[in-house]
């Protein structure tokens, strides 16, 4: 099975649902279209339409909130949009608020949806840079 030496490791620390997803996806991308980058980019599409990433890893979306996660995912290959680097955009502030606050973003009560949404990105890109370096 390719994706067990492909995975991420994001993924690797991330619960079993997150993995056998993106694995199912990955490895059909392959057969479709071989190993490389884009086997990936179908697989993290895949991930973000049913988790998100919180930290340095991923987990399922709350209150059963399926689709995907931000412009990118949600579009056809080639059609562009921005990638939301595995954070829902889609869900409301208040969930949004509570990942924050389980990162510990400082100032996070005064802040809007948008600004949300960068912070946690900002953490998630930090936390993961930790991670890996150890």
């Amino acid at each position: 099975m390719p994706a067990r030496q492909e995975m991420p490791s994001t993924l690797q620390r991330s619960p079993q649902s997150a993995q056998r997803t993106w694995a199912k996806a990955h490895d059909s991308a392959v057969k479709e279209y071989g190993e490389g980058q884009r086997s990936h980019r179908v697989a993290y599409g895949a991930l973000k339409h049913t988790h998100e990433k919180v930290g340095d890893h991923w987990e399922r979306k709350s209150g059963g909130r399926k689709g995907p996660s931000d412009p990118q995912s949600g579009r056809p290959r080639g059609r562009g949009g921005r990638s939301g680097q595995g954070v829902d955009e889609h869900a409301p502030k208040q969930h949004l608020y509570g990942v924050a606050q389980r990162l510990g973003v400082e100032g996070r009560s005064r802040m809007s949806k948008g600004e949300l949404l960068e912070a946690i990105r900002k953490e998630n890109r930090s936390r993961t840079r930790k991670a890996r370096s150890r």
